[in-house]
């Protein structure tokens, strides 16, 4: 019953790897031959639930921790992937690939970028999916926390998204950067959701996981390092410095709004700077104001008012 025995890829690590590469670049040729960019994240996230599908029934062990992350990473790829698919339809076109459209080498190096994300970010699926026989241990407290922890992600990211999506679509918002919601909490809290998704599924796999097996960590770490440092968080901070940095009202929201842990806007805004950087993430990278005038405003006003000023967006 138990697939033990397979002399190579007994984790199907190359297997993903091949399905992955071959994913990649039949959405590659579709995207860079028709200029082409509604194909793009559509092709990242259901990349995931390819891969959760296809190891949980090679295996056919069907053990309930398979079962628990298999129906976890399906969920959350079909949601996202069908979310920015529908979006992307809406907006027309991905401003991120403006400069790279004509230039195929460059727009290669997205996608192949995107399978390595794809790989690394599954890890934790494909430990837990493997046909082995410790992974059929019954659940422990580490599942249900994950499981838990991957709920709260995966309603926090779907939230955030529909409420910015309705937002942005309102006529009456125009000129205006979302504050409903968690987005008065976090300025990016669907990259919050998204981390806690994955830290969860890492969280469950962390009940059977062995030896060199651990390198599973690197799936959520990966993602973080991509949200926090480079694709993600950075540059939607300098799109949204450059649309409103000169507004005081935009300056007021950055100090007090943590720009990844959803927190209340008076505690995040009593820490010091120190402190938002450790335990926030509030990194100098994300600063794209040509001064700091808006923490002056900020406290002038509480100086000659007692009070701040309400928010217009």
């Amino acid at each position: 019953m138990v697939v033990e025995a397979i002399p190579d890829d007994t984790r199907y690590l190359a297997l993903c790897a091949i399905v992955t590469i071959a994913m990649q670049t039949s959405f590659f040729i579709v995207a860079a031959s028709c200029k082409f960019d509604k194909v793009t994240d559509f092709a990242g996230g259901t990349n995931f639930v390819v891969l959760a599908i296809l190891t949980f029934c090679l295996a056919q062990t069907y053990a309930d921790r398979q079962i628990m992350v298999t129906v976890c990473v399906t969920i959350w790829g079909l949601r996202l992937s069908g979310y920015l698919l529908y979006r992307i339809i809406k907006i027309g076109e991905d401003k991120r690939f403006d400069d790279k459209r004509e230039n195929c080498l460059a727009f290669a190096g997205f996608w192949v970028f995107q399978a390595v994300w794809v790989f690394t970010v599954s890890l934790p699926v494909m430990m837990v999916n493997a046909p082995l026989s410790k992974n059929l241990v019954t659940l422990g407290a580490a599942d249900y926390v994950g499981v838990a922890i991957f709920a709260i992600g995966l309603l926090l990211e779907a939230v955030a998204d529909q409420l910015k999506f309705n937002f942005r679509n309102n006529p009456a918002n125009k000129g205006k950067w979302c504050t409903v919601g968690p987005w008065s909490w976090s300025r990016h809290p669907n990259y919050f959701g998204e981390m806690c998704c994955w830290w969860g599924i890492f969280i469950i796999s962390c009940s059977i996981l062995i030896g060199g097996e651990w390198a599973a960590v690197l799936g959520p770490i990966f993602l973080m390092a991509i949200l926090l440092f480079l694709s993600g968080i950075p540059l939607l901070e300098k799109k949204a410095d450059e649309r409103y940095g000169n507004l005081d009202t935009y300056r007021e929201y950055r100090i007090r709004t943590s720009p990844l842990i959803p927190l209340p806007p008076p505690l995040y805004a009593a820490l010091n700077n120190i402190l938002k950087a450790i335990f926030c993430c509030e990194f100098p990278l994300y600063n794209h104001l040509k001064d700091e005038p808006g923490e002056n405003s900020y406290i002038k006003q509480q100086d000659s008012s007692g009070t701040s000023q309400p928010q217009t967006a």
